[in-house]
């Protein structure tokens, strides 16, 4: 995937939707747990060294799948490359539970099928297509059966 490096490290300075010290260990070879910051901004999940500003890494959370894997452990795999798995420990059930959540509602195609369920219950209420007034109505995103991105 291409991307514009100083735009990324722009977006790891955003506000956060969730953050967190947490433990995470990435999918290579001999990887220990290790403490680090964790950001979830947009649909990047950004991960620091707790003493740096900068990232070190971050995940696109599209395509993968975030499992529970112990009480209070969870993990990120990407569809195409299941078997590099990046593992993240928290403090608590609950934490783990509430990290599961934000990430799979970070992902583009979970707001996209969020738009079209809300689209056409207001439709069904109004009459009317919310996106109309915004001349998008048409587009094959807004689609129910399209997985365009």
């Amino acid at each position: 995937m291409r991307y514009n490096e100083r735009e990324l490290l722009s977006l790891a300075r955003q506000p956060a939707e969730k953050a967190a010290e947490i433990l995470m260990r990435v999918p290579k070879k001999g990887s220990v747990l290790k403490k680090r910051l964790v950001k979830l901004v947009v649909n990047f999940l950004f991960y620091f060294r707790t003493d740096e500003a900068e990232p070190i890494g971050a995940l696109l959370l599209e395509q993968c799948r975030i499992t529970k894997e112990e009480e209070n452990v969870f993990s990120i795999s990407f569809i195409e490359e299941p078997e590099r798995k990046y593992c993240f420990e928290c403090d608590s059930e609950e934490q783990c539970l509430e990290w599961i959540e934000a990430l799979k509602r970070a992902s583009y195609e979970f707001m996209r099928s969020s738009l079209i369920f809300y689209r056409n219950e207001i439709q069904k209420m109004t009459g009317k297509d919310p996106l109309e007034q915004y001349g998008i109505s048409e587009e094959a995103r807004f689609q129910l059966g399209s997985q365009q991105q």
